[in-house]
């Protein structure tokens, strides 16, 4: 288990934010670091019933029921394996709690509002809200993931499933 803190600083006049970068299948993804709560290993979870496909269920966080989303299912990236290496990291997103299962955990990246690039629009294919922008970091080009669109959205049903849980 591993507790992140961290923050934006400031080189010259320009402001950095820095993102915790992860893999899903063969691409790189960050998000803001402000929002994670711990990174953890993957254990065993409740599941519930008529949960969408990518919400694998729950699990008992110190008191706290959080539901568990695999990115990979979510955002239809190969096939979901469960090992002794799969990571899920915890978030802190509209006084929430959520774990999202990646691949591996990266690195922590700094970038400021001049290297994100903003996300295309896909079209009906794909809905690039869960999008915050692209930023290229070391030739790899790293998609930023706006977790609090992502977790915060009808289709996730995260609040929902809180309630429920609260209520057992």
């Amino acid at each position: 288990m591993t507790k992140i803190e961290s923050n934006s600083s400031t080189r010259g006049n320009e402001i950095e934010e820095e993102f915790l970068s992860f893999v899903l299948g063969d691409e790189n993804y960050a998000l803001d670091i402000m929002s994670v709560k711990e990174i953890r290993g993957y254990e065993a979870v409740t599941k519930i019933a008529n949960a969408p496909a990518f919400v694998k269920g729950v699990l008992n966080l110190r008191g706290d029921i959080v539901p568990i989303v695999d990115l990979r299912i979510k955002f239809d990236i190969g096939q979901a394996t469960y090992d002794e290496f799969t990571i899920v990291i915890m978030l802190s997103v509209s006084d929430r709690i959520v774990g999202v299962v990646v691949d591996a955990v990266s690195d922590v990246i700094k970038l400021s509002a001049q290297a994100i690039l903003p996300p295309p629009e896909f079209g009906v294919s794909f809905n690039s809200r869960f999008l915050r922008g692209l930023a290229t970091v070391e030739n790899k080009m790293i998609i930023l993931v706006n977790i609090a669109a992502l977790i915060g959205s009808d289709e996730l049903g995260l609040m929902d499933l809180n309630t429920t849980a609260g209520q057992e």
